[in-house]
């Protein structure tokens, strides 16, 4: 049993072994087969590497030749490109040495022809200084003096000449501007309905009978003391019968103090306490009174958006008159009328509105505040939150401050249609009186005026001149003149005419 297991793995060995030179026999002959195949590839291979190499020389070779044959055309052509333009600059050397030589016998030329010009200049000066010499000789005056007659001759003329362009631009702009402002004015009053009659503070208080003065002044006086210390206005009790006087510089402290004496006077009880009871009373409705009045006058305006302390303010302006006129009334026309003309213009109505309507509400306070009523008006505007432009028109209504815009100066010019209005102003004879003067003063102060006369109640002044001091001319600008001074120096409703006269009478008499 062993021996036949060794000899099967001997016989598996020896037959293992046979394989292995069987397997080594075969492997040597392909490894043989394969290096002869290799040898064959790699001759085959450099015989192809050879043919490849002769041919790349071959094209090499070629190409190498074209791009020769090419870069000698490319010479050529340079080569006889640069003597083209060699050629060319010759040319242009030659044209330049020509240029030269004709540009230095030009300047020969020139030179010739300015030394003769100098000398032509300096012949015609001598000619000039002789011609001068004979000419101041001729003239018996100097070249100075000839020149400022001269001069004096163009002034005169060219004043004239300005004086006639002057006066037909103004008199087409006149004409011009007369027709379209009337046109505008009028339509803005015929579209304003305001009262005719001015309306006037009444300080007189009507008594039922004289008993009633004793009552007032009380016993040593103490009813009077107390109700004028609680007013602060003056009673007067003279001598007019059933009638005291009430007298304060105040409006609205003197419209309290006359509801507090005709309570009184009604009531009959007059003592201190009594007195102070209805002081208390009339102050209140007063001040209610003014607060509703102000806002029914921004009503009737139509305007919103009126700061209440403002408009307290503006109430109080129906106590208030100027020239008679009521203060309240007057700036509710002033706001319509600027409102019709800015709807004419084009502008900003709601505005001009506002403004006209503010315009006096300096006057409300001006007994307490130092300074003009505009400007017064215009600081307590500012101060309440008004827009620059309601200020502006408010300080500039009178011309204390120069107008920048329309809505200002349509202010003034409705300020003055209302003041100017029949009926809407009273003077006193004594300011007409001084008025009327002032203007004849003025027109005299100038001179060549000969005499002067004030017209129709002031809105003429005919100013008449000297034939022999003042000529046509002269009288355009006497009359510009003296209406810048009238404006300058006095205050007046309306407008106020110029008119110069110039004549020249000869009398004779047959004898």
């Amino acid at each position: 049993m062993v021996i036949s297991i060794v000899i099967g793995i001997v016989s598996l060995a020896i037959g293992a072994l046979a394989g292995y030179l069987a397997r080594k026999m075969m492997a040597e002959a392909k490894i043989s087969s394969a290096e002869e195949e290799a040898r064959r590839i790699t001759q085959e291979a450099q015989k192809v590497a050879e043919t490849k190499k002769r041919e790349a020389l071959v094209e090499a070779k070629d190409e190498i030749f074209a791009m020769r044959n090419e870069a000698e055309r490319d010479i050529k052509n340079r080569r006889n490109e640069l003597q083209r333009f060699e050629r060319r600059l010759l040319q242009r050397e030659e044209q330049l040495d020509n240029r030269a030589e004709n540009l230095e016998k030009k300047e020969k030329s020139l030179a010739m022809k300015e030394n003769e010009v100098q000398e032509m200049r300096a012949e015609i000066q001598r000619t000039l200084e002789e011609q001068k010499s004979k000419l101041e000789n001729i003239a018996g005056m100097s070249k100075d003096e000839a020149k400022q007659l001269l001069l004096d001759q163009v002034e005169q003329e060219a004043k004239r000449e300005a004086a006639q362009v002057i006066k037909k631009i103004e008199t087409r702009m006149r004409d011009e501007a007369d027709k379209k402002a009337k046109h505008i004015i009028a339509n803005a009053i015929q579209r304003c309905a305001s009262d005719h009659v001015a309306e006037t503070t009444v300080s007189v208080v009507p008594l039922p009978n004289d008993e009633m003065k004793g009552r007032i002044i009380g016993r040593e006086g103490r009813n009077i003391r107390t109700f004028e210390t609680l007013t602060g206005i003056n009673l007067i009790i003279d001598d007019t019968p059933e009638a005291v006087i009430l007298s304060s510089f105040d409006p609205v402290r003197r419209e309290i103090a006359r509801l507090t004496l005709e309570r009184l006077i009604t009531d009959g009880r007059i003592q201190p306490a009594r007195i102070e009871e209805m002081y208390d009373k009339a102050k209140a409705e007063v001040d209610a009174e003014i607060k509703e009045v102000g806002e029914q006058a921004v009503f009737e305006v139509g305007l919103h958006g009126v700061n209440h302390e403002l408009m307290r303010v503006l109430g109080r302006l129906k106590y208030r008159t100027s020239y008679g006129q009521n203060v309240l009334k007057h700036s509710i026309e002033v706001a319509h009328l600027a409102g019709i003309m800015a709807a004419e213009l084009g502008t900003d109505i709601k505005l001009a509105k506002r403004a006209g309507l503010l315009h006096d509400i300096g006057k409300a306070i001006d007994h307490e505040v130092e300074g003009s009523h505009a400007v017064i008006g215009a600081e307590l505007a500012k101060r309440l939150k008004e827009s620059e432009a309601v200020v502006h028109a408010i300080e500039a209504h009178h011309e204390e401050v120069e107008a920048r815009s329309i809505e200002a100066v349509l202010v003034q010019a409705a300020d003055a249609i209302s003041a100017a209005r029949p009926g809407a102003r009273r003077e006193t004879l004594e300011s007409y009186i001084k008025r009327l003067e002032k203007l004849e003063t003025i027109a005299d102060s100038f001179e060549g005026v000969e005499s002067s006369y004030a017209l129709q109640a002031g809105r003429e002044i005919r100013v008449m001149v000297k034939s022999d001091v003042i000529d046509d001319l002269g009288c355009i600008t006497l009359s510009r003149e003296i209406a810048r001074q009238i404006e300058d120096e006095l205050e007046y409703p309306g407008q106020i005419k110029i008119t110069v006269v110039r004549e020249k009478r000869v009398v004779d008499y047959a004898k």
